[in-house]
């Protein structure tokens, strides 16, 4: 038994690191305190920072799913993968990565059916795999997963499912309260009834905006750092169009918090049809019977605009949690297998960057299975890259450090850019070193420097003469203290600030 600090909560206490489940590495408890089991406690602001949902997506690109695995129905490894670890995460760290989407299914684990307790051992587990994520820098979400089709989006399900949901979300919630703005929750994931895929009908939307209500307030009535923490709601089955169309957002005491969540399989016979022939797709292809037409890269482009003009645009992120295509191995012959890998690898580098592009967080689904029909990129039980080149198609692997000092890495990337811009910070929020990118239309002075909020200059990045191009610089945070800071780009007649989040 040892003693450490969890320096990613809201307050700060000793607390107890045990081995659990047969883990080298422990579950993180904090101790025994009345105030955390108590319903509802005082609203508490510390480590939950000050970032629009907006701004705080941007610091979560690229994220990753840690599939079939606490959202496998009888057990963790019930669906063929390893216990998750966290040699498994810190390779997803590694790899570049900034978020983790951790699907969870409770009622499978619930010690006393009738009344929707989740079992305190099965809250132990998933907090130490949260603990993982957040031990790494990075953000992890955790949702309602499937777990076993209940949440049926009908008038007569309603009421039992809002209160299922209202007394599921308040233990989850309990427990995580405490946590700070690298945790968040999603509420469910692809609601919708069940073996029905077309649109919904008005009960069957309407109901299920408010099963949306009723996880917003019942995480935000719990008080502590879950008043103020970054909640994802979920449109209809998480299709674009539907949530496009019929979804509404909750009403919530705290404002600029919110984030939409959907989902994207288009073309579905070239991403997850695991009986079709098609092994081509987008502008490149080249057999008409071998490709979809319908979802091609400007229809792709069309969806996510869509919600960047109907959610982003008016402040409410929209993290895309799940896509991609799956590997297709046997489809006959080495040429044809190796025909879908290239689209496949051309449909990643496309719609990954079509999302960031539009503004939306990135999540791929990775379900643990590398072999025939499977969307594993990782080896789960070695953390080995068992597609390099997806990974590398989500992940800038072109920046190379050409010098610096303490504290600040010059970085130099591509030449010859058509405009002058400074780059958000990334990640943001930070602890304790971030980059920041900018681009240089042509050759001459500049001068990056960082302000805090009083307006004092804290420290001066670049100071001199550097070439057109694009350049990042790696600030370190060690030497000031947390809190909000502005970073100005100056070059030529042309000014840029942006502001960044330093939280140790």
């Amino acid at each position: 038994m040892k003693i450490r600090y969890l320096m990613n909560m809201c307050f700060i206490v000793p607390v107890l690191t045990l081995p659990l489940f047969g883990q080298t590495g422990g579950i993180t408890h904090v101790g025994k305190l009345s105030k955390l089991s108590a319903d509802s406690i005082a609203a508490d602001t510390t480590g939950m920072g000050t970032l629009t949902s907006v701004e705080l997506a941007k610091a979560m690109i690229p994220g990753w799913n840690v599939g079939n695995s606490l959202d496998a129905i009888g057990g963790e490894t019930s669906w063929g993968n390893p216990m998750i670890s966290q040699s498994l995460i810190d390779s997803i760290k590694a790899a570049g990565f900034h978020s983790v989407r951790i699907p969870v299914a409770w009622s499978s684990h619930f010690s006393d059916a009738s009344t929707f307790t989740i079992d305190p051992a099965w809250l132990d587990r998933v907090e130490q795999v949260v603990s993982y994520v957040l031990d790494d820098g990075m953000f992890a979400i955790i949702n309602e997963h499937y777990d076993g089709g209940w949440i049926q989006p009908t008038y007569a399900q309603q009421a039992y499912v809002n209160d299922r949901l209202a007394a599921m979300w308040r233990q989850i919630a309990i427990r995580f309260r405490d946590y700070g703005g690298h945790l968040l929750f999603a509420g469910m994931n692809e609601i919708h009834i069940t073996d029905v895929y077309s649109g919904p009908t008005v009960e069957n939307y309407t109901v299920q905006n408010s099963f949306n209500q009723t996880f917003v307030t019942t995480v935000r009535s719990t008080g502590g750092c879950n008043v103020y923490r970054y909640l994802a709601v979920q449109g209809y089955n998480t299709n674009i169009d539907y949530t496009y169309n019929y979804f509404a957002i909750p009403t919530d005491v705290t404002p600029n918090r919110l984030m939409v969540e959907v989902h994207y399989y288009d073309p579905y016979d070239f991403t997850l049809n695991t009986s079709s022939t098609i092994t081509q797709w987008g502008k490149n292809a080249t057999d008409p019977s071998k490709t979809e037409t319908w979802a091609n890269e400007s229809y792709a482009d069309g969806q996510f605009q869509k919600m960047k003009t109907k959610f982003i645009d008016k402040g409410y992120a929209v993290i895309l949690g799940e896509y991609g295509p799956m590997a297709r191995l046997t489809l006959g012959s080495d040429a044809l297998n190796a025909e879908h890998a290239r689209y496949r690898l051309y449909y990643m580098e496309y719609i990954t960057r079509s999302l960031d592009r539009h503004g939306l967080v990135p999540i791929y689904w990775d379900n643990g299975y590398t072999g025939d029909t499977g969307e594993g990129i990782f080896d789960r039980s070695t953390g080995a890259q068992v597609y390099p080149d997806i990974i590398k198609a989500m992940i800038d692997t072109l920046i190379t450090t050409t010098g610096g000092s303490t504290g600040v890495n010059i970085l130099n990337v591509n030449p010859n850019p058509a405009i002058f811009f400074l780059n958000q910070n990334y990640p943001n929020p930070f602890n304790p070193s971030t980059k920041i990118a900018y681009a240089l239309k042509r050759s001459g002075p500049v001068r990056l420097s960082v302000f805090d909020v009083l307006g004092r200059e804290v420290g001066v990045l670049v100071h001199g003469v550097q070439t057109a191009g694009d350049h990042q610089v790696i600030f370190s945070g060690r030497d000031v203290t947390s809190g909000i800071y502005i970073y100005k780009l100056q070059a030529d007649d042309e000014v840029q600030l942006k502001k960044m989040a330093l939280v140790k």
